[in-house]
């Protein structure tokens, strides 16, 4: 089944590099990426050229990079927390990276600005949580929760504080725009720095996947195994959290993957984080560049991805939480 998703994922990748209001053959594109290596006449145009490497290419490898991370970080909270429902969002790391970007756009700090803020502020705003969580007596993971639940009250607030009193004539639109999500504009220096943390965070949550599978049974059956629960708990959660900081950072708020593609992985690879965690990372990317595919080319104008997350997330959301049961 590995293998199948593997193949989705190439499969979508050609697709997305043909689709488009300016079509590119299998053979151009095929040929533009010979070239880089064996020299050899070109029969495709300059303009062509231009939008294949600068366009189309980096934004269908940043739709990769982002499905999978926010994916991946996705199971990984639902394994940690014991909860099937759970995503990121839940700790604030999406809020506090809303409210970085909003104080960015407001300072004009431009765009590797507005990313580097993003990414700070969702960091801060988990380790926030976790220092709370820390200090407090009682149910160490109901702690946790409450407090994200209040950090992420808290940042939004100040998002709203941050469009209210934003110039309405650019910079109002530019925190909306950026708080519905985009690929649009996606460049490989902003990528380059953004695939470090995402690698190291993914790495890191690849490598303990099976003690999250041991995190799944509870703490006292970890306590048994040799597993240090709250240890490893701490772990995924950075790791995850810097994973999804990464993703938002260079994408905006794109909800809903984190949440609903770790279930359609559950449904067809099983519980066993051993290779769910594979099959989430290959499922959010291919979702994610599907759904983007979709988001620029079903109007004429571009549909921000985030929305059209949030038309396939909520339904299934719906069904889950009625669903009389919840498996792990």
């Amino acid at each position: 089944m590995l293998v199948a998703l593997g193949v989705l994922v190439i499969v979508a990748v050609i697709a997305s590099l043909m689709l488009g209001r300016y079509p590119i053959t299998p053979l151009e594109a095929f040929g533009m990426l010979a070239h880089q290596v064996i020299p050899f006449d070109p029969f495709w145009t300059a303009q062509q050229e231009t939008l294949f490497f600068q366009v189309r290419l980096p934004r269908i490898v940043l739709a990769l990079m982002v499905g999978c991370s926010l994916a991946t970080a996705g199971a990984a909270y639902q394994g940690t927390f014991q909860n099937p429902l759970v995503s990121p969002d839940i700790l604030g790391a999406s809020q506090g990276a809303a409210f970085g970007a909003a104080c960015a756009i407001l300072l004009g700090l431009g765009t590797f600005g507005v990313s580097a803020s993003a990414f700070l502020f969702s960091i801060a705003a988990v380790l926030l949580v976790l220092l709370v969580g820390s200090r407090a007596r009682g149910n160490h993971l109901l702690i946790v929760v409450l407090a994200g639940v209040m950090v992420s009250s808290l940042f939004q607030a100040g998002v709203s504080f941050t469009k209210l009193i934003a110039d309405p004539t650019d910079q109002l639109a530019a925190i909306t725009y950026w708080l519905m999500g985009s690929l649009t504009g996606a460049r490989w220096s902003d990528m380059a720095l953004a695939a470090i943390p995402m690698a190291a965070g993914l790495a890191a949550l690849f490598a303990l996947r099976w003690r999250i599978n041991v995190l799944t049974m509870g703490d006292d059956e970890a306590s048994t195994m040799g597993v240090n629960a709250r240890r490893v708990r701490l772990i995924v959660i950075l790791a995850a959290t810097l994973v999804t900081a990464s993703a938002v950072a260079v994408s905006g708020m794109i909800g809903w993957v984190d949440l609903v593609i770790p279930h359609f992985a559950r449904m067809i690879i099983g519980c066993d984080y051993r290779k769910l965690l594979p099959a989430s990372m290959l499922m959010g990317a291919s979702f994610l560049l599907i759904v983007d595919d979709i988001a620029r080319l079903v109007a004429t104008s571009e549909i921000p991805i985030g929305i059209l997350t949030a038309f396939v997330g909520a339904p299934f959301f719906l069904y889950l939480i009625t669903r009389r049961k919840q498996e792990l």
